[in-house]
């Protein structure tokens, strides 16, 4: 069976080819990973309570001066506005585990069955198939990967943050408890 004698079949076969082709191929791009910020909790306050009858003006004074020498000991102020508030942030791959694969697969069997002709379409069906699967399979490790290290890094730029934190109300803490106040 040639194309020739078959006009609608030669038709059907040139725009097929290039939407398979296209199919396959998007199987292949690995868009970004997307992230989702929870807002943080509330800010951790740090009370501070008179120990030894000092007044409200007293109090305060204490306060800012630990303060300031707090932000020159860790560098964090966080009365600045611009001071980052905690976010957890959760990253996951934009397209569910797997679904490249079967993409690939779906898309590697038309495009396999078409190029083999109708005598042998199933074999180029199982072979474009398995072709695609295995393509779409490495997209999907590949955005996999991608989102572990997205989560990676915001973990740790997270935990440093909170590590910088907590050295300022330490910081703060101790100042205010050797000045004679209680501090929670």
């Amino acid at each position: 069976m040639k194309f020739a004698n078959h006009p609608r079949l030669a038709r059907a076969f040139v725009g097929a080819v290039p939407v398979a082709l296209l199919g396959l191929l998007s199987a292949c791009v690995t868009p970004p990973p997307r992230t989702y910020a929870v807002p943080a909790p509330p800010p951790q306050r740090v009370f501070v309570y008179p120990a030894h009858g000092q007044s409200p003006e007293q109090t305060e004074r204490d306060r800012y001066e630990c303060h300031t020498w707090a932000v020159q000991q860790t560098g964090v102020d966080p009365s600045r506005a611009d001071a980052s508030p905690y976010e957890r942030v959760v990253v996951q791959p934009s397209t569910p585990p797997g679904a490249n694969t079967a993409g690939g697969a779906i898309a590697g069997a038309i495009i396999g069955s078409i190029i083999a002709g109708p005598r042998n379409a199933g074999a180029g069906l199982v072979l474009g198939g398995v072709t695609g699967a295995v393509i779409g399979s490495a997209a999907d490790a590949n955005a996999q990967q991608q989102a572990r290290m997205t989560q990676q890094q915001i973990n740790e730029s997270a935990a440093e943050g909170r590590a910088r934190a907590d050295a300022y109300r330490r910081a703060i803490g101790a100042c205010l408890q050797g000045r004679g106040y209680t501090v929670t």
